[in-house]
């Protein structure tokens, strides 16, 4: 496998701040790949796929589960990635090969076959997702005032990902309509979204290539990273997992169960998912301020209200405002977790510390949509099952609250 390359200069200190933005904004489209779609469109296929093929809610959940699992194996994997690759060649790697797994979601109806691809699918998004947030890490430190804002525009690209499959999924069910399994379609529709979005990343990969050359030498030499420093931030982050999942694997079954119709559901994901966007304007300030775990614990505390929101009510305006707030936050949660990271570890510690929280997130999205689909099939429902997740995403509050800020010594290890 080739060596990452050391040898590049560091970046040009008269990159505009425009320039910044943009390669951001391009960069946005891995968390786009990675999450926005490769997990958050399974939400609005969910519905049709379950009617199709007589799922119960927890093998449905565990679809999704499944991912989580792929999730968490390559988010182990990439830090080792990361120093042979480089951060560039593992997001497009990642981005191609969640593309193709998509595609290949159309292909099956075998339950346990789908399974497999959702775990394929998972491991891929892994590599971009981190691989994507330690650039942006890196970028955001070419302008550290500006580092709130760069670090949630990636994040943010989750939206553009979400509003994207909430706009492709019904016109391709539309399309197949009266076709056996017309929720293959979708699964297509969505591959070719994924390909397209790769394209693009390749002139941030590029572009940022020298910014990666230097991070990879640091990484290889650094010292492993101690987790119990981070311990609260880690849990915290852990109960988020399992809370925020249960809500996007689910909220659109709710909506579908209590009568939403489809113009509803799609006007609800979509501002689900505008809301991610504009999120990284929103909390920029206080993922600047933040240097222990209040961002995480705020951000945490909202998102428990957001949840519990549709498990009390089915009225419209009640509905969207749990998504506005919902999208608004979520990926503000992930992005907090990248600042805290900027603002505790030395640089030779970023990819290893975004790396331990990719993992414990991954943990918690493997116990969540199980858990919730089981709670479904009994006489609690969705709405319970929600409730619980509320439930997960307040205790992971409490527990973020308690992260102090670390002096810059502590991740060496001993």
């Amino acid at each position: 496998m080739p060596q990452a390359d050391h040898t590049h200069p560091a970046p040009p200190a008269t990159w505009s701040d425009g320039r910044l933005t943009a390669l951001a904004l391009a960069l946005s489209l891995g968390a786009a790949i990675s999450l926005g779609i490769t997990r958050f469109s399974y939400g609005l296929l969910l519905p049709p796929m379950r009617a199709d093929l007589g799922w119960s809610y927890t093998l449905a959940g565990a679809m999704n589960t499944a991912n989580a699992l792929g999730y968490l194996l390559g988010a182990l994997a990439t830090p080792w990635l990361l120093r042979r690759v480089g951060a560039g060649r593992l997001l497009l790697s990642g981005a191609v090969l969640a593309s193709l797994f998509m595609g290949l979601s159309g292909l099956v109806t075998d339950a346990a076959l789908l399974m497999v691809q959702r775990v394929l699918a998972g491991v891929a998004s892994a590599f971009t997702f981190v691989a994507g947030g330690l650039l942006a890490a890196q970028l955001g430190a070419v302008r550290p005032a500006c580092s709130g804002w760069l670090i949630g525009l990636y994040y943010g690209g989750t939206g553009l990902g979400i509003a994207l499959s909430a706009l492709l999924v019904p016109e391709a069910l539309h399309a197949a309509q009266g076709r056996a399994h017309g929720w293959a379609w979708a699964w297509w529709a969505l591959a070719l979204a994924c390909g397209c979005a790769s394209a693009v990343l390749v002139w941030p990969a590029r572009a940022l290539q020298r910014l990666n050359g230097a991070a990879n030498a640091t990484a290889g030499e650094a010292t492993p990273l101690r987790w119990r420093p981070l311990r609260f931030a880690l849990a915290g982050y852990t109960l988020f997992g399992a809370g925020y999942i249960g809500y996007m694997t689910f909220v659109v079954a709710l909506l579908r169960e209590r009568g939403a119709g489809e113009h509803e559901v799609t006007v609800f994901y979509t501002l689900l998912g505008v809301a991610v966007v504009v999120s990284s304007r929103l909390w920029a300030g206080l993922l600047d301020r933040a240097k222990g775990g209040e961002a995480l614990a705020t951000l945490n505390a909202l998102l428990g209200a957001a949840t519990l929101l549709p498990a009390l009510t089915a009225a419209t305006p009640v509905v969207w405002v749990s998504g506005l707030v919902f999208g608004g936050v979520m990926l503000s949660v992930v992005a907090s977790t990248t600042a805290l990271v900027r603002h505790n570890l030395p640089a030779g510690h970023w990819a290893a510390g975004i790396s331990a929280f990719t993992t414990v997130f991954a943990a918690g999205q493997i116990v969540g949509p199980t858990v919730v689909g089981w709670i479904a099939d009994s006489a609690g429902g969705l709405a319970r099952g929600l409730g619980v997740s509320a439930g997960a995403l307040w205790l992971g509050a409490w527990l973020a609250w308690r992260q102090r800020p670390l002096p810059r010594a502590a991740p060496a290890a001993p």
